[in-house]
């Protein structure tokens, strides 16, 4: 069952666990004692998806065993959720059975909340939506003061808007400072909110002092670049997502960043253009010798830096590298051993009771 080995009690031993495998695998490579950034041990999740499940005239929050895909596990509570998403369960629930303009063909309901209380659920429909399922979900929308979309083949429905705003306080040097962020539905968001605060504060003390401009690949909605933008004189950020980089302009603009320059192209579109391989007109205007480039900062996929990005890293001073997979950022470190060694090491627990690990390397040349 997936929520049986959920309890707090063992999170601590949880952590440790894949800390020492970490340290273990990265010891070849004279890793520093890395800072340990631990999650809530419940209600950390931001997000969460959920099919529905009819039986009996009853609506059931369920997931599936990937041992035993046909079964349905049944929810009546969901303790990794953040309180916006925990409340909203049981009383949104209700509200569907009570609407058979709402309930009807309902597949899954994807909840996106903030650390700020906001919360928007989309709902996922296998038959369209019409004029009785708007007026209905204006009124679920109202009850339980949330934003609330409509999803079927071919068809989305937003009834006020498709995003939520998240809002929280940083603690860095020197002042704390307030920042907002544009999530959009169905977009990739940091899911565990904590901690990402925290590996926003710990990018921020590793970029103190580096100086010169900053070059950001895989920016998405901007959540590194406005808390890194102010440590240094000038920041060019690529994405090749269109929805992030609306959301990372409306963000650049909502916390008063002026230094960043954004150009919507991949990793590898850039790595070319950088080393004179291809022009690009969304590079159009940027002149990318007047930058002075120290730094560059990557959070990258699960699949870790292209061979063509490798090597665009190793003409930078510093790498602030980020990772959602241990495995890739190893074989990335080995790969830039001979010009990079690790100066500052971090663990980020997004994703409390699995293996996964969310880390940060500081590599600075040799």
């Amino acid at each position: 069952m997936p929520f049986a080995r959920i309890d707090p009690a063992d999170y601590a031993a949880q952590l440790t666990a894949k800390l020492e495998r970490f340290k273990a695998d990265f010891a070849p490579y004279a890793l520093p004692e890395p800072a340990v950034h631990p999650s809530a041990p419940q209600h950390y999740r931001l997000r969460a998806e959920f099919r529905i499940w009819h039986q009996d005239g009853r609506l059931d929050y369920a997931m599936f065993d990937p041992e035993a895909p046909k079964r349905p596990v049944i929810l009546d509570d969901f303790p990794v959720a953040a309180a916006p998403i925990r409340a909203a369960m049981p009383r949104l629930r209700a509200l569907l059975m009570a609407s058979e303009a709402l309930k009807r063909k309902l597949f899954r309901v994807d909840f996106l909340s903030t650390l700020s209380g906001e919360l928007l659920i989309t709902l996922v429909y296998h038959r369209p939506l019409d004029d009785a399922w708007e007026v209905a979900a204006q009124a679920l929308a109202a009850e339980l003061q949330a934003q609330v979309i409509g999803r079927s083949r071919g068809q989305k429905v937003v009834l006020e808007r498709d995003w939520v705003l998240e809002e929280f306080e940083l603690d860095v040097e020197p002042a704390p400072r307030r920042l907002r962020y544009q999530q959009f539905e169905g977009a990739f968001t940091q899911p565990n909110g904590g901690v990402n605060r925290q590996m926003l504060g710990w990018a921020c003390r590793q970029a103190a002092g580096l100086g010169g401009d900053l070059l950001e690949l895989y920016c998405g909605n901007g959540n590194f670049t406005i808390a890194l933008a102010p440590a240094f004189e000038r920041v060019l950020a690529t994405e090749i997502s269109k929805t992030s980089v609306q959301a990372a302009n409306y963000n650049l603009v909502a916390n008063g960043i002026d230094n960043v320059t954004l150009a919507r192209m991949s990793s590898e579109e850039f790595s070319a253009a950088r080393a004179g391989e291809r022009e690009f007109r969304r590079l159009q205007g940027i002149d990318l010798d007047a930058y002075r480039f120290s730094t560059l900062f990557v959070d990258p996929p699960r699949s870790g830096l292209d061979a063509q990005t490798l090597e665009l890293a190793r003409g930078f001073e510093h790498i602030l590298y980020i990772s959602c997979n241990p495995q890739t950022l190893l074989e990335n470190v080995a790969a830039l051993h001979d010009t990079h060694a690790i100066a500052a090491a971090a663990v980020f627990d997004q994703f409390p009771y699995t293996h996964h690990l969310e880390c940060g390397l500081l590599l600075s040349r040799r």
